[in-house]
């Protein structure tokens, strides 16, 4: 069970990734939802050292 809560977290972990590089491409980033993602991105890396 825990084994599939980390590659949840993995996955999303690596989702939030995705939108960061995705938004900093754009012409003109939205540097708020880049740290917002940002945040959440350490949490999760936060809850996977947890486990």
């Amino acid at each position: 069970m825990q084994q599939a809560h980390m590659s949840a977290l993995e996955t999303k972990h690596a989702g939030l990734d995705a939108r960061i590089a995705e938004e900093s491409q754009r012409p003109k980033p939205d540097t708020a939802m880049i740290s917002r993602l940002k945040k959440e991105k350490l949490k999760l890396k936060e809850a996977m050292a947890g486990i």
